[in-house]
């Protein structure tokens, strides 16, 4: 019934630590770092109130992960308004010290969960990378509703970058590098749209907002890639983005619109492009 300290140091864990208390306090000292040996789940929450998780970081192992941490379990469905799960200053890393592997970062499942100051990369530069070294589908997925994310940085993966499947959903603040690294086009395709969005909202979501979202895109293994747009959302009233950017950087790489057909083309001409709201 304590709460869990861990003091700086690199943790190794070959079995799931499960969170299932509610009011539980996890915190990380001097970056503490968790990394999963045999591809293991390295941490889980249960579905109940305020957990508080801080100063960790998640780094991928060399045997694929499917997540690296799961707040709530699939089908949560309680409602934390009054007491949310927060996680402040909690980053995940596949790759960089070595070659790794994860399929997706963080999943959020639980309603009301509050999240402060996260940072998820597939690295682009350090040792193990690679667009076969160092694979990872997607960064953050959000399946609880009125979840709210501030701060939020998501960089390298190599389909969606934040896929949000629930209602109202917020976030203040977005950044987002593109993977610098696919090969082919071919290779970075999701169905017969050029690449894949940085930031997902699923077609059944009607409420959701975001402010401050930008995505970068330096294709320098390839700069002929191409990527469709970076924001993809429903054409619904509850859906709202305000004050968004695209940048290709050094002009290596297009971005031909900014959300869905909406927003100007970046490339090696245009370096930056900006859109007030949408719709």
């Amino acid at each position: 019934g304590k709460n869990l300290l861990f003091t700086p140091g690199i943790y190794h864990v070959n079995s799931t630590l499960n969170i299932t208390r509610a009011n539980t306090v996890v915190l990380g000292l001097g970056l503490a770092t968790i990394i999963p040996d045999n591809g293991v789940v390295p941490m889980t929450v249960s579905d109940v109130d305020g957990v508080s998780i801080a100063g960790l970081l998640f780094d991928a192992g060399t045997v694929n992960s499917p997540v690296l941490l799961q707040v709530g379990p699939t089908g949560s469905s309680q409602d934390h308004t009054a007491n949310p799960t927060t996680l402040s200053d909690v980053f995940f890393r596949i790759g960089g010290a070595g070659a790794a592997s994860a399929t997706q970062s963080l999943v959020i499942n639980s309603n009301n969960v509050i999240t402060d100051d996260l940072w998820l990369w597939r690295a682009d530069h350090g040792t193990g990378v690679g667009w076969t070294t160092n694979p990872a589908t997607n960064g953050l997925v959000v399946n609880g509703n009125n979840v709210t994310a501030y701060g939020l940085f998501v960089e390298h993966y190599q389909q969606y970058q934040v896929i949000w499947n629930g209602n109202g959903g917020r976030t203040y603040f977005f950044q987002n590098e593109l993977p610098y690294d696919p090969p082919t086009q071919a290779a970075w395709m999701n169905g017969s749209v050029d690449g894949y969005a940085a930031y997902k909202v699923a077609n059944s979501v009607t409420t959701h907002e975001a402010w401050g979202v930008g995505s970068y895109c330096y294709f320098n293994v390839n700069p002929a890639i191409v990527e469709a747009h970076s924001f993809e959302v429903p054409n619904t009233a509850g859906v709202k983005f305000h004050d968004l950017l695209t940048v290709s950087l050094g002009g290596v790489g297009t971005i031909t619109n900014i959300i869905n057909n909406t927003g100007g083309t970046v490339n090696s001409t245009t370096n930056n492009a900006y859109l007030a709201s949408y719709p």
